[in-house]
C-alpha cells in the first residue's frame, strides 16, 4: 500500500516497551539510535526522523497493547512526540491535507521504508 510500511517482529521473551528499549538503547541501527518517546498516552521507540512525515518506530502488536509481550511492529509513520503530533495536525488542517503528502511517496518516503526493513532485520538478529 502506498506510503505504508509495517513489519511484524516476534521476540523470544516477553518485553514491555520500557524493557525492550532497555535491551536495545545502546545499539545503533541503520535508522539511527533508538529513543523512547512519549506519543499520546503511551511511549514508543523511535529512530532519527527522515523528515516530519517519515520516521521508523517500534510499537507493540495490536493485541498486546501496554502489556509485556512478544509481538512488535516496526513501521514508518509521521514523526512521533507531542510537539510533532500537534504540528502535523496543524499543517494538515491548514493545507487541507496537501502538506502531509510527503509520507505517501518520494525519496524520503522510500528511504524510510528501507530503514524499516533494515531495522526489523537488525532487531530480529539481536535474538531477543
Amino acid at each position: 500500500m502506498l506510503g505504508i510500511k509495517q513489519i511484524k517482529v516476534t521476540t523470544k521473551e516477553n518485553y514491555s516497551m520500557q524493557s525492550l528499549y532497555e535491551k536495545i538503547k545502546d545499539e545503533t541501527f541503520s535508522a539511527g539510535k533508538p529513543e523512547l518517546v512519549k506519543h499520546g498516552f503511551t511511549n514508543i521507540i523511535c529512530f532519527d526522523e527522515v523528515d516530519r512525515q517519515n520516521q521508523v518506530q517500534i510499537v507493540p502488536g495490536m493485541t498486546q497493547g501496554a502489556k509485556p509481550g512478544q509481538k512488535w511492529t516496526v513501521m514508518k509513520a509521521e514523526a512521533a512526540g507531542m510537539d510533532n503530533v500537534a504540528k502535523n495536525m496543524a499543517i494538515g488542517a491548514l493545507t487541507n491535507g496537501w502538506g502531509n503528502l510527503g509520507s505517501l511517496g518520494g525519496k524520503n518516503s522510500k528511504l524510510c521504508e528501507k530503514q524499516v526493513e533494515a531495522a526489523a532485520k537488525e532487531l530480529e538478529a539481536m535474538g531477543l
